[in-house]
């Protein structure tokens, strides 16, 4: 059974039309080059306005370099990297659902909207609180003996 798409074509900000149905989906970005495009104009406004994503961006990126100056092994580094990837992949997935939410309930406050806003920021908080256990455990032996080392 074949479900109802809405009959109305809408248009994007540059004036082209916009497929509802799932076989002309590929019309949307016609070339990989330009879906690359979008997904780095969402990369850049994530970045420009949401003020934790540079925050992850920013402790991740140092704690990369910090895994790289310690020497870690390739994977741990890698392990590193996926949980900072993770991280990142949570935040963008909640400023989409936000941006969402918003379109949706507009200026107006519904409890339902608040549970969604807020289950998604519980899940950024616990995808950074397990990449920065896993940080962690790989970072901090090496740094207490480098430090230890110092040290003594």
């Amino acid at each position: 059974m074949s479900q109802e798409l809405p009959t109305q074509t809408p248009k994007r900000p540059d004036g082209k039309v916009v497929q509802f149905k799932r076989e002309f989906a590929w019309q949307v970005a016609p070339t990989l080059l330009t879906s690359f495009r979008y997904a780095w104009m969402g990369l850049s406004y994530a970045f420009q306005t949401q003020r934790n994503f540079r925050v992850h961006t920013f402790v991740g990126l140092s704690a990369i370099g910090l895994g790289w100056w310690l020497q870690l092994t390739v994977v741990e580094l890698a392990v590193i990297g996926l949980t900072i990837g993770a991280v990142l992949a949570m935040e963008l997935l909640n400023t989409a659902l936000e941006a969402v939410v918003d379109l949706t309930v507009k200026q107006t406050y519904h409890e339902l909207a608040k549970i969604a806003k807020d289950c998604a920021a519980g899940a950024v908080l616990i995808s950074a609180l397990a990449a920065l256990l896993v940080a962690g455990c790989l970072i901090l032996p090496k740094l207490v003996a480098v430090l230890l080392a110092a040290l003594g």
